[in-house]
């Protein structure tokens, strides 16, 4: 009977692999439909060309690139060892199947628009279906890349449970520690405790400034409220992969309105939001992910936003707009303007 480990490896590989290949499948179908309905609805041979094509294209990726490249880290644990900061898996998705999906996406309405010379044949609005498809499958593969270094069975120890566990015995070390000097010694240290009271005043000044207290919260022991209150990071990672693209899933429905796929704005809206999405090759904890955040999605949607409000009205929530200018100056205030003398005072709240 197999194992759990090895149901958990094949489940993950099956669905990052349908993932992977599902998306440019289904969006190159989108666009042979798009073009046989520019040509003699009879005839099927340009929309089976194209079909074929998308086939081949994933079949030749899948074998060349994407089953070596697993294989490769599976088997060679020191070379994904060696690998730090980035992830192989979703840098093949971004590169391999969202970017073809959203050039067929963009070529779908250039294609109706350059056959019938004009953009009123276009429909009232693009599917949705597509683009969904694409984001959800990347999304998923983030999600299964996060999950492999957590078992899917058994509860989560929570960091609170771990935080408690280690006070405890470090409580009863120093309570042992201090009935043996007592047990040896029953002499009160006290020349310890003048030496630490005297301290020159400089001393104290140069001491990092102290932190904060924010407000308390509830801690609930036994009952209805403690089963509401329990947190497990395996869940938790489900939520915050899909609120963290949430900016970009809306960047990329502003693109289904119709006076931006029946213009140019098509072009820089699509751009910039698969170049936001590059922020998902790196590692969680890689340190430049919030500064690439900043470069790569908050300041590049700043200048869209504001240049869609201006052109076409609100057709992208000011919300959108005031998030990505608020995580702008926040991110360059506290951490590059607070290091010069006039920012740098250092003060505690009177709450």
């Amino acid at each position: 009977m197999a194992s759990g480990r090895l149901i958990k490896l094949v489940v993950f590989e099956v669905l990052e692999f349908a993932a992977f290949s599902i998306p440019t499948l289904v969006t190159a179908e989108q666009f042979a439909s798009a073009y046989q309905w520019t040509r003699n609805r009879a005839e099927k041979t340009h929309y089976w060309l194209i079909v074929s094509c998308s086939i081949a294209y994933v079949a030749s990726v899948s074998l060349l690139i994407w089953v070596p490249i697993k294989v490769l880290l599976y088997k060679k644990h020191h070379l994904s060892k060696k690998i730090k900061g980035w992830r192989p898996v979703l840098m093949m998705c971004v590169v391999l199947t969202t970017l073809p999906s959203f050039s067929f996406s963009i070529a779908v309405t250039e294609v109706q628009k350059s056959i019938s010379g004009s953009a009123d044949v276009l429909p009232d609005t693009l599917p949705d279906l597509p683009v969904s498809l694409v984001l959800t499958s990347l999304i998923a593969v983030d999600i299964i890349e996060k999950l492999r270094i957590y078992p899917l069975r058994g509860r989560q120890k929570r960091n609170e449970d771990r935080h408690i566990h280690t006070t405890t015995l470090q409580d009863i070390k120093t309570v042992s520690d201090q009935g043996g000097q007592n047990a040896g010694d029953p002499a009160p240290p006290q020349p310890a405790r003048r030496t630490q009271t005297s301290l020159p005043p400089v001393a104290t000044t140069q001491s990092p400034a102290p932190e904060q207290a924010g407000p308390q919260e509830p801690c609930f022991q036994s009952g209805v409220l403690r089963t509401m209150s329990q947190q497990d990071v395996r869940a938790e990672i489900f939520l915050w992969s899909f609120l963290l693209w949430s900016d970009t899933i809306e960047m990329v429905r502003v693109a289904g309105h119709q006076d931006v796929y029946k213009s140019a704005w098509l072009y820089p809206v699509y751009i910039f939001s698969f170049i936001s999405l590059l922020r998902i090759i790196f590692t969680p904890q890689n340190p430049l992910l919030n500064s690439l955040g900043i470069l790569l999605q908050d300041l590049p949607f700043i200048f869209v936003r504001l240049s869609l409000i201006i052109a076409l009205g609100t057709i992208t929530p000011t919300l959108g707009l005031c998030k990505n200018v608020l995580v702008t100056l926040s991110y360059v205030y506290f951490n590059y303007l607070t290091k010069f003398r006039v920012f740098s005072t250092f003060e505690l709240s009177s709450f």
